[in-house]
């Protein structure tokens, strides 16, 4: 099981939220635009729609593998493939379940597997992502040291 709530993933996984700028959603939209890291993502809003104001946020961002392997070369990448996917490489931070790794590639992103994930902290692999992408925002009021001066 990858989630039983979005409260509970963004409790899990609240120390790994990128910081970046949510912009505008068009009505009706379920993908939030989020900027962070040098790219724009189109992320499922799993805690609204509509429920962040455009501006700065935190937001947790998480991708279902659909591939992955040992990386060959040790630099962070990430490319935004069609609309709401992603492959990169990256370094992994964090292994908080068996099927999950919390992958630093130009911004932290929490990747499951529905296989087994046997990595390491500290390795760096290659990824690619199923579309959509995932997006859980971070609220001030529930996390206010992501949010300092709020």
């Amino acid at each position: 099981m990858l989630e039983t709530t979005p409260e509970e993933f963004i409790q899990r996984h609240v120390a790994h939220a990128a910081r970046g700028l949510v912009y505008p959603q068009p009505e009706g939209s379920p993908l939030m635009e989020f900027a962070a890291g040098g790219r724009v993502l189109y992320l499922f809003d799993r805690t609204g729609p509509f429920s962040q104001r455009p501006g700065e946020a935190s937001v947790i961002v998480h991708g279902i593998l659909n591939r992955w392997a040992p990386a060959e070369v040790q630099a962070e990448q990430l490319s935004v493939v069609g609309v709401s996917a992603l492959e990169g490489v990256g370094r992994v931070l964090e292994r908080p379940r068996p099927h999950t790794a919390v992958v630093q590639a130009r911004l932290p992103l929490v990747l499951s597997s529905f296989g087994p994930l046997p990595v390491q902290v500290g390795d760096w692999i290659s990824f690619g992502t199923e579309a959509p992408l995932h997006g859980f925002l971070v609220s001030p009021a529930d996390h206010p040291t992501l949010y300092p001066g709020k």
